[in-house]
């Protein structure tokens, strides 16, 4: 790991951290102020929420082939300023717009489109790190970036919740877009350009072995019809994601409400609590991707991939239903922090096992990742209030249903083809 190679990860990671603070300020910005000035219900709220996954998932895969075409640094310098534009735009809603009849459709047009310029954003991130990280240190440098954007949604419930107490929520919104700005600068400055449709980067003492795969990679269908009839495992691997993106928006959108509204714990306590278990998944990610890269020179890909992503997920889904049974707030956090930690752990192995089955177009197989985890992502934020509120079970079943939904994308994992996911 050369100090190129570091100042790309360290760039990436700041790209990451703002883009998932930038995503999740629209949640604080709702509980603490928007809902209650502009009188929107938490359903309709929640429907803001996901009109922003709803783009960015509908747009990820245009988003893979625009990494292929144009290559990561243009496609994430994209990410940075459409976003900046757009936070800058939520400020400028209330600070122009008094009614709820145009505050609900403004917030649903520019979120939309926010998201529709973020599509590219872990694609990118995860094919700009296999083009310059050699193998045995992919999964700890992409577990360095996705904790990176962990770290950015733990810090938006206490940081931005300062800003609003500060600057009131428009100038919050006005202050991130403008560092977001600075951060696409610096990444168009500084990102280390590679030739569009380069291999992944291979260190010599792994070329012998790989070399075998990689003209296998040059061969790969460029269609996603093709790349799921000659890879079911893509698919399974799609479909596992979207169980750990349900499981993610279900904290990063409604742990606070939970924790203020619901448990009436107090709105000092329930920034503090609501931050804790997205920052215990950043930690997770980092430590997942170096276990996972140990575990693959010590015992081969399957338990470096398949074994440590299924205990993960169980293991997740277990302290999930600890953590709403549990009575008193203290072990409420511990076992809801361990929860979202441990599942942290998977994340870097999902990410290099995209990008190394789409070889060339890496971007594409990472973009259809990311859309099975968006797609799980998206029906959280509306679900969990409808079985709760809607359906009356309580809110306790509502988070509960995300403990089944990871279950399952484990067991998914019992059928993914690891041979053929290597050679695609």
């Amino acid at each position: 790991m050369t100090w190129p190679r570091w100042r790309l990860v360290l760039l990436l990671m700041a790209i990451c951290f703002l883009a998932h603070f930038n995503r999740v300020s629209m949640a604080v910005a709702g509980d603490m102020r928007i809902m209650s000035q502009y009188e929107i219900s938490p359903t309709r709220m929640g429907i803001v929420y996901s009109a922003f996954l709803a783009a960015y998932t509908m747009f990820m895969i245009p988003g893979g082939w625009l990494i292929d075409q144009r290559g990561p640094r243009f496609s994430l310098q994209l990410v940075c300023f459409g976003s900046a534009g757009f936070v800058f735009l939520t400020g400028c809603v209330g600070i122009t717009v008094a009614s709820t009849m145009l505050a609900f459709p403004a917030f649903l047009a520019i979120r939309s489109l926010m998201g529709l310029v973020s599509a590219p954003l872990h694609p990118a991130a995860a094919n700009a790190v296999s083009l310059d990280i050699p193998i045995m240190q992919r999964s700890a440098a992409n577990g360095l970036v996705t904790g990176a954007a962990l770290l950015g949604v733990a810090s938006t419930y206490p940081l931005f919740g300062y800003l609003v107490d500060w600057f009131d929520w428009p100038g919050a919104f006005v202050v991130v877009g403008s560092v977001t700005a600075a951060c696409g600068w610096l990444w168009a400055h500084c990102e280390p350009v590679k030739p569009i449709g380069a291999n992944v980067a291979i260190s010599a003492d792994e070329a012998p072995s790989t070399a075998s795969a990689i003209h296998a990679r040059r061969q790969s269908p460029h269609t996603i019809r093709s790349y799921f009839r000659r890879n079911k495992s893509l698919l399974l691997l799609t479909l596992s994601y979207a169980a750990v993106g349900y499981f993610q928006y279900l904290f990063f959108y409604w742990m606070h409400y939970y924790f203020e509204t619901i448990l009436e714990l107090g709105s000092r306590d329930s920034r503090l609590y609501s931050a804790i278990p997205p920052l215990a998944m950043a930690l997770g990610m980092p430590l997942g991707g170096w276990l996972s890269d140990r575990i693959q020179s010590l015992f081969g890909w399957r338990a470096a991939r398949t074994g440590l992503v299924m205990s993960a997920m169980t293991a997740s889904a277990g302290l999930l239903l600890l953590g709403i049974s549990a009575a008193e707030s203290f072990w409420i956090v511990v076992w809801l922090s361990l929860a979202l930690g441990v599942l942290g752990t998977a994340e870097g192995p999902f990410w290099v096992t995209a990008v190394e089955a789409g070889g060339r177009r890496g971007g594409l197989s990472a973009a259809i990742l990311n859309t099975g985890g968006n797609a799980g992502g998206i029906l959280a934020p509306v679900v969990t209030p409808w079985i709760s509120d809607t359906l009356e079970f309580g809110w306790q079943t509502g988070i509960a249903v995300g403990s089944l939904v990871c279950v399952l994308g484990a067991a998914l994992w019992f059928w993914i083809d690891i041979d053929s996911t290597i050679e695609l």
